[in-house]
C-alpha cells in the first residue's frame, strides 16, 4: 500500500545510481573481456599470482559454469572462477580473478570487515525475509510488530553497508598486486581499474537502495505515531 508515487520521488536517486552502476559494469567488462593482456596471463594464473604474492597457500581454484558467477567461498577455501575469467586471458579476466584472490587474502589475514559480513550474513538472510511480512503484519495488529519488522531490516541493510569496504579493499588489494608484480602493463592497468571500479558502484547502488529503504520506513512509522 505504500510503494505510490511517493515511493518513487523518494527511491528515485538509488534507482538511477543502480542502472547508471549496472551500465557502467556491463560496458565496462563487454569491452576488456574483448582484449587480452599482453603477458598471457590467465584468470587462473592471475589468482594464483596474488595469493602468491600475499603468502596464501591452501586456497583451491576451481571453474564454475556461468557468466560472471565468480566468487571465493569462505567455508571451503575456494575460489571459482567462471567460463569467461578462468582460462581466459583478457584484462577483464585478470582482474576479476585478482579480486576473488583478494577475497582469500582477507579471509586468510583476517579483516574485520569480512568477519562482520560473515557473522552478519545467516542471520541476515533470514530476518531479512521475515522484515516485510512483519511490518505489514504490524500495521494490520501492532506497532510492536512494525518495529519487530524494522530492527529485522537493519540487520540486512548492516550486511549492504560492510559489504562496501569488504569489496573496495579486495579491490584495492587486487590493483596493487597487479601494479607491483607487473601483472598488467600501465594501459592494461587502467583497463582492469576501470572494471573494479564500475563493479564497486554495483555495491554502492545497492547499499543506497537498502539504506534509503530503511530511512522511508523509519519516515512511515513516525509518521504514523503522530497520527495516532
Amino acid at each position: 500500500m505504500y510503494y505510490d508515487l511517493s515511493y518513487l520521488l523518494f527511491m528515485l536517486p538509488a534507482i538511477l545510481l543502480s542502472m547508471w552502476a549496472q551500465f557502467k559494469v556491463k560496458s565496462s567488462y563487454n569491452k576488456y573481456s574483448q582484449i587480452a593482456n599482453s603477458r598471457g596471463m590467465t584468470g587462473e594464473d592471475a589468482a594464483r599470482a596474488v595469493m602468491s604474492a600475499n603468502d596464501i597457500i591452501g586456497v583451491k581454484i576451481e571453474h564454475i559454469n556461468g557468466t560472471m558467477t565468480d566468487h571465493f567461498s569462505p567455508t571451503e577455501n575456494v575460489i571459482r572462477l567462471s567460463d569467461g575469467v578462468h582460462r581466459q586471458t583478457s584484462i577483464a579476466a585478470v582482474c576479476i580473478a585478482a579480486h576473488e584472490a583478494g577475497h582469500a587474502v582477507q579471509h586468510a589475514q583476517g579483516y574485520l570487515p569480512n568477519k562482520i559480513r560473515s557473522g552478519v550474513i545467516p542471520v541476515a538472510n533470514i530476518t531479512s525475509k521475515l522484515s516485510m511480512p512483519l511490518i505489514i503484519a504490524g500495521f494490520l495488529l501492532s506497532d510492536t510488530l512494525i518495529w519487530v519488522g524494522i530492527i529485522a531490516y537493519s540487520l540486512a541493510v548492516l550486511v549492504y553497508l560492510v559489504t562496501l569496504p569488504v569489496e573496495f579493499d579486495a579491490s584495492r588489494r587486487a590493483l596493487n598486486t597487479i601494479k607491483s608484480t607487473g601483472m598488467l602493463s600501465e594501459s592494461e592497468y587502467k583497463g582492469a581499474k576501470s572494471v573494479l571500479t564500475a563493479a564497486a558502484m554495483t555495491y554502492v547502488a545497492s547499499a543506497l537502495t537498502a539504506l534509503v529503504q530503511f530511512l522511508r520506513l523509519l519516515l512511515i512509522v513516525s509518521g504514523r505515531r503522530r497520527k495516532n
